[in-house]
């Protein structure tokens, strides 16, 4: 695992090469047959300070591109969208205390939830070089 940067218009933005991405600024991270969902630098950029967190319920079924979480930040309100279908087995609890994490770590201790899925298909989601080439055309 490594991490670079990428510009993006005046921003230095953080890519991580282990994880897959998808066009909505979401990652996700394999771990077996469990993965860890959160957002990226970028995305976290563009909201700024984030100042709340409303996770999902630790068991519930997600859908594929449904609302995984929804972020507040002193900018806007964001939803994060699962980029798999699957059931909540954990959540990142002290995001309810520090939501500003996904500021200050985005992919290390800012994760928002693990999803146990069975159909997991790498295909679906863009590399770290196809997404540090799709935030780099943003403006």
């Amino acid at each position: 695992m490594s991490r670079y940067q990428v510009k993006v218009g005046n921003l230095n933005v953080l890519i991580d090469d282990s994880l897959y991405y998808t066009n909505s600024d979401e990652w996700i991270k394999i771990e077996g047959k469990n993965s860890r969902i959160g957002i990226t630098d970028y995305a976290q950029k563009q909201l700024k300070d984030i100042v709340g967190v409303d996770l999902p319920k630790k068991g519930s079924n997600v859908s594929k591109n449904g609302t995984l979480a929804v972020l507040e930040s002193v900018k806007a309100t964001a939803e994060v969208y699962s980029p798999i279908e699957g059931k909540v087995i954990e959540i990142n609890e002290r995001l309810l205390d520090e939501p500003e994490l996904i500021n200050k770590e985005p992919y290390d201790n800012g994760w928002i939830a693990i999803i146990e899925t069975n159909n997991f298909n790498k295909e679906e989601f863009l590399t770290h070089s196809q997404y540090a080439e799709n935030i780099s055309k943003r403006k």
